[in-house]
């Protein structure tokens, strides 16, 4: 049987819709130190030139950054960036209210420059891509491997450095094709940190074939045989190494798939519950309401009645979750202090 794949983790990223924000360079020179809390969003950080320490509250070790190093902070926690260790640090919020020019200074001379932003997600992101991940990426800058991300950093650099029409538009756009590299990266490369769930899944040889298969046809009635002939082994072994990766049986996972692809139209279209069901593989609305109820403790009306305003109309991404701060114009980064 030929079975056609997809790919598990862009159909994430589109579904917990991943937008960024670009923050003011951050200049620093002779000793100095600034500590930012945790970040309502995921923090990345890109050193363009010189080199700093970084440590985040939970992480043993602290992490030596060096020009074309950068990191993604996946978790809101605190950390602190230093010139070296033991210094007292100020808090980073000031330094960038107090920034001119697009640039924000600490220290004295110009030792450190720094780029850096956030990533926003809807709501579904903390347990669908955030969880399974570790809680700082850290990716060297100077490796083969990260030529791509070196080269989304220069785009971004000159066009925060130039201010050229929608200069906004476009770092937003590089920072999302960076951050899928660094993903990459991080997936690609051993010791870079743990990583569960279905993400462990797509560098698994067995258990990836059955992962793509079902994300490009979520509505199709699969059973396991199927799955395992896509992954080119027997049942057993494909339901074996599928939870022991995983966490849960393959079938268990199309369910909750399933149901993220319910919850995501319930939240962003019309559609009537039973023209969703048809749509992601319920042969009737009482199938879904069923599953749904299972999985999420509503039904899938209860779901849509609680996310979507009284008076009708579609929630506005990332307001209502506090994560934009009006404060800043657009192409400022919020979470920067």
């Amino acid at each position: 049987m030929s079975v056609q794949q997809a790919d598990p983790l862009e159909d994430v990223l589109a579904l917990v819709g991943t937008t960024s924000r670009l923050s003011v360079r951050l200049v620093a020179g002779g000793e100095w130190a600034l500590s930012y809390g945790p970040p309502p969003a995921v923090k990345f950080v890109a050193v363009r030139s010189g080199h700093c320490l970084l440590t985040v509250d939970g992480v043993p070790e602290p992490i030596e950054l060096v020009e074309g190093d950068c990191f993604l902070l996946t978790q809101p926690r605190a950390f602190t960036m230093a010139s070296g260790p033991g210094l007292r640090p100020v808090p980073a919020g000031p330094v960038f209210a107090a920034a001119t020019d697009g640039v924000a200074r600490v220290g004295t001379g110009e030792d450190v420059v720094f780029i850096g932003g956030r990533f926003d997600f809807g709501e579904r992101a903390r347990e669908l891509l955030l969880d399974v991940l570790p809680p700082v990426i850290h990716v060297p800058g100077r490796t083969a491997e990260a030529a791509t991300v070196r080269w989304a950093l220069e785009q971004i650099d000159a066009e925060l450095r130039d201010r050229s029409l929608a200069s906004t538009l476009v770092t937003e756009h590089l920072a999302l094709v960076m951050l899928i590299h660094l993903l990459r990266l991080h997936l690609a490369a051993a010791g870079q940190g743990p990583v569960s769930g279905w993400m462990a899944g797509l560098t698994d040889p067995i258990v990836a074939p059955a992962l793509r298969a079902m994300h490009a046809r979520p509505a199709h009635a699969w059973t396991v045989a199927e799955l395992a002939e896509a992954a080119a082994v027997s049942r057993s072994t494909l339901a074996a190494r599928f939870k022991r990766t995983v966490g849960q049986s393959p079938l268990d996972y199309l369910t909750g798939w399933r149901i993220e692809l319910a919850t995501d139209r319930l939240r962003r279209g019309d559609d009537t519950v039973a023209m969703i069901a048809r749509r992601v593989g319920y042969g009737s609305e009482s199938a879904l309401s069923n599953a749904f109820k299972r999985v999420t403790g509503a039904s899938p009306r209860e779901y849509r009645r609680r996310i979507r305003p009284a008076g009708g109309g579609h929630i506005v991404r990332g307001a209502e979750s506090g994560l934009v701060d009006e404060r800043f114009p657009p192409g400022s980064d919020s979470s920067a202090d």
